[in-house]
């Protein structure tokens, strides 16, 4: 699936992330700590999505990666998901999917929503 963005919707996408680290810092903090462990172990940012969002990852799960690798990150993804306020991060990454789950982590990180502007692949 390819997805379009402005940067309208982007910039919308980015004040909502803000407000959730605003209202929920806690929460904003496991997230970015699951994202930066998603990028450290090089798995697809559309997985990380899904299993925050309990939903089917289909061809976003990882091929080759050691078992054990996989438990450390569901385990990591569980103080995530058990947050009391997880509902509030669901609300933003459903309002927002079709940005992506990689522009959202982006944004999350701090990158400027003028570079991440335009099309991009999602494999599902």
């Amino acid at each position: 699936m390819i997805t379009l963005c402005s940067q309208n919707e982007l910039k919308s996408a980015q004040a909502a992330l803000n407000k959730l680290e605003q209202s929920n810092p806690e929460l904003f903090e496991k997230l970015i700590d699951v994202i930066n462990l998603t990028r450290a172990i090089q798995l697809k940012y559309q997985y990380m999505g899904c299993l925050i969002m309990n939903e089917d990852p289909g061809n976003a799960k990882p091929q080759f990666v050691i078992g054990s690798v996989i438990r450390l990150y569901k385990k990591e993804m569980q103080k995530l998901t058990s947050d009391k306020n997880i509902e509030e991060l669901r609300k933003v990454f459903l309002e927002y999917k079709h940005t992506g789950y990689s522009r959202l982590s982006q944004l999350a990180l701090g990158k400027a929503p003028e570079s991440l502007a335009g099309s991009s692949a999602i494999i599902q």
